[in-house]
């Protein structure tokens, strides 16, 4: 290899690590953004919280234990990724495709509690037009859903590519925006157990 080629690919590889800094920071843009969405959620729900309209209470009709159970999946997931993210810097693709598969796994069964929860509110009359409350819980909760949900898919698709493509600098770029927002959407998650369904148990 010539020095001009030694150079070249230097510059190349800098050129690739600056893209990857701007794609993180693009995407740090964009989970303030949904910050502000979710901000405006807990604002609506903290407005209309004790709005029941003679309907179902909170107290009456929540059950921790699978809220818990939701919770703890969630939790475990963050820290499952955690580790795929850890075995992307040593290059092992083998191992981050499994830790993506737990991860994955533990968000679907959020996703299945979640659902459950749903169906259980809607059979006792706690449906999102019964009252402001239910609206705004089911509003709030759910768009959050549907973010683990998005989630789920991008970590499917990324499992797609990585394994056509390798484990490339491009690739750990994208699992670093993936692992940013799944961290995201866990903070999200303790905030509306401790002020959704703890704090409406009081």
């Amino acid at each position: 290899m010539t020095t001009q080629d030694a150079t070249m690919t230097n510059d190349t590889a800098h050129d690739h690590g600056d893209h990857g800094d701007l794609s993180v920071f693009g995407f740090w843009v964009y989970l303030m953004t949904d910050c502000i969405v979710f901000g405006c959620l807990f604002t609506s729900f903290a407005v209309l919280r004790h709005q029941f309209a003679g309907g179902p209470t909170a107290q009456s009709v929540f059950e921790l234990n699978g809220v818990a159970i939701e919770t703890a999946l969630l939790l475990i997931s963050s820290l499952t990724y955690g580790f795929a993210m850890l075995q992307a810097r040593k290059k092992n693709k083998g191992a981050v495709m499994g830790w993506l598969v737990i991860t994955a796994l533990l968000g679907a069964g959020f996703l299945y509690y979640e659902i459950e929860e749903f169906c259980h509110l809607v059979s006792v009359g706690a449906a999102p037009n019964v009252s402001a409350f239910w609206s705004a819980f089911f509003t709030l909760v759910s768009t959050h859903g549907l973010h683990v949900t998005l989630g789920i898919i991008w970590m499917i698709v990324l499992m797609i590519q990585m394994s056509s493509k390798g484990l490339t600098s491009r690739m750990i770029t994208r699992l670093t925006c993936l692992s940013l927002f799944w961290h995201f959407l866990d903070v999200v998650w303790i905030c509306v157990f401790s002020f959704v369904y703890l704090l409406s148990m009081v």
